[in-house]
């Protein structure tokens, strides 16, 4: 081996004990590659993701319990990132994703190889996003996804009541339950359904399915209550689309 080429850690994350295999034997023959691990689903690829810090990840996309493309939303991983799957569809529903290539199984080694000429032209920089997994980046998330230390916390949408900004988080409600998230109220709504999230406030973001009903708090102003009791503000813009909303239903 070239002593002036460094050494690249690898992270093989697959729910096929298969597929694991076969990258392992194409990456043998990689002097310059030292495999620190494989994980067989998404939860487990979180947390050796956040303590091991591998240089690339072999990352499949559809996984029990969560899928390749929630791994990287967990993580908020950037870089270093090499999809392995049949599933090109799941791959579609990506946005602001940044990887090294993408390796629809079955892959030859050749394939392979040149994935890993990528990885190596890549590394140390941040690799330019792949434009082609974004078009359907609009479609309205149906599960939030929310790291809490070493625990993973999946909240189907129908299940959250409301939103609510906290400086540079966002305290979600379900069931009963407070779950705080690192991203803007304002990102989290883009990628909701409008239809069924309504900002309501600056502060708060509403599911419609969670109105109990609306109350006056001033001659002018309204506030709505919601099926756990929580009482949120209404501003003038936000009455204006709630009204247009429910006038619609």
């Amino acid at each position: 081996m070239n002593p002036e080429v460094r050494r690249l850690t690898v992270l093989i994350v697959d729910d096929e004990a298969l597929a694991r295999r076969l990258i392992r034997e194409y990456l043998s023959s990689h002097r310059d590659i030292e495999i620190l691990g494989e994980c067989e689903n998404g939860l487990d690829a979180v947390r050796e993701i956040a303590e091991l810090n591998p240089d690339l990840v072999f990352l499949d996309i559809q996984m029990p319990k969560l899928t390749g493309l929630d791994v990287l939303e967990l993580t908020g991983r950037k870089a270093g990132v090499v999809f392995t799957t049949a599933y090109d569809q799941y791959a579609l529903k990506a946005f602001d994703l940044h990887a090294v290539d993408y390796l629809l199984k079955p892959f030859s080694q050749a394939r392979f190889d040149e994935a890993l000429v990528q990885a190596r032209r890549d590394f140390g920089s941040d690799p330019p996003a792949l434009r082609q997994l974004i078009a359907d980046a609009a479609t309205p998330l149906t599960r939030i996804l929310i790291r809490d230390r070493h625990q993973v916390h999946v909240l189907p949408v129908e299940q959250v009541a409301y939103a609510q900004a906290q400086d540079d988080y966002v305290n979600i409600h379900s069931q009963g339950r407070d779950y705080l998230k690192t991203q803007s109220l304002t990102e989290l709504a883009a990628q909701l359904d409008p239809m069924q999230f309504v900002r309501v406030h600056r502060s708060y973001l509403l599911n419609l399915a969670h109105l109990q009903k609306l109350e006056r708090s001033t001659k002018d102003s309204f506030v709505a209550v919601t099926r756990c009791g929580q009482r949120l503000a209404i501003s003038r813009a936000g009455y204006e689309r709630l009204k247009k909303l429910l006038d619609g239903r």
